[in-house]
């Protein structure tokens, strides 16, 4: 039986182009996008938009990932780095805006913004088939749709009032390609003072490389210029179930063994949350 076309994302239809032919649009056909051309793209029964080609990327969230995150985020631990993305997008776009989150994860952070801007409507990519499957439900606005950021974007030109980036890989070209003149790239990461209680506990933990924000500022630098800085941080206590889910929802865990999570002395009941938060304009 035929997927029917989720409102979320039909009300984001005019933004796709097929990957394929690049330029074409995609339409609705029996549970399925379809470009003029013929090119189709599946629509799960989950709600997202299946528009990756070829090779698939081996990164993406796995399942387990996915539900520690959903666990993690439901505990409010991280509502601040929310706060603080959805205010510089809501203070720099329209309120009908057209928000793109690349590298959505769960939606969680795109669903903030979304709160923050009522007629406002959202597209979340990500390589993780698991991770889509909450961000197709994160929001009544929120759209999803499987897709590597590291490639060209399936988006029209100038097709976003804000590009979103929370703890997320980035592609500087395409996100110039993808916003408007006027649009606003909201770009959230990590300081070296994050979560440094588990890494210091936990040497398996990814570090956060000391040349992150010269790296950030090189490959941004010819599309964007900085607008505004803001830095949060705040100390945060955990139960050891959520420093287990803190631990499993990252790429570290597949560094660790379970001995060293079961290890209830490894890990800390309060931890440093610190980020910094900057919102550019295209250049």
């Amino acid at each position: 039986m035929p997927v029917s076309l989720p409102p979320a994302l039909e009300l984001s239809l005019d933004l796709l182009r097929c990957p394929t032919c690049r330029t074409r649009h995609l339409r609705p056909d029996r549970g399925a996008l379809r470009c003029p051309v013929g090119h189709c793209f599946d629509i799960a029964r989950h709600g997202y938009a299946g528009l990756l080609t070829g090779t698939r990327p081996t990164s993406g969230d796995d399942a387990a990932m996915v539900q520690a995150r959903n666990r993690f985020l439901s505990t409010g631990t991280y509502a601040p780095i929310r706060e603080v993305g959805a205010r510089l997008a809501a203070n720099a776009v329209p309120e009908q805006a057209t928000v793109l989150d690349a590298g959505c994860g769960t939606g969680y952070y795109l669903a903030g913004v979304l709160d923050q801007l009522p007629g406002a409507r959202g597209l979340g990519l990500d390589a993780s088939v698991h991770a889509l499957r909450s961000a197709a439900r994160a929001h009544e606005r929120a759209a999803a749709v499987a897709w590597d950021v590291f490639r060209p974007l399936p988006l029209a030109d100038g097709a976003a009032d804000a590009v979103l980036n929370v703890f997320a890989p980035r592609n500087p070209a395409e996100f110039h390609r993808v916003l408007r003149p006027t649009g606003r790239l909201i770009v959230v990461r990590p300081t070296g003072r994050h979560l440094a209680e588990l890494r210091g506990r936990l040497p398996a933990m990814v570090t956060v490389d000391p040349a992150k924000e010269q790296r950030l500022h090189r490959a941004l630098h010819p599309f964007f210029e900085a607008a505004v800085t803001e830095q949060v941080e705040y100390p945060a206590s955990l139960s050891r179930l959520d420093a287990l889910d803190l631990v499993a929802m990252t790429p570290s865990a597949r560094h660790m063994s379970r001995a060293d999570l079961n290890d209830g002395r490894y890990l800390p009941d309060q931890i440093t949350v610190s980020v910094l938060a900057t919102a550019y304009r295209p250049r």
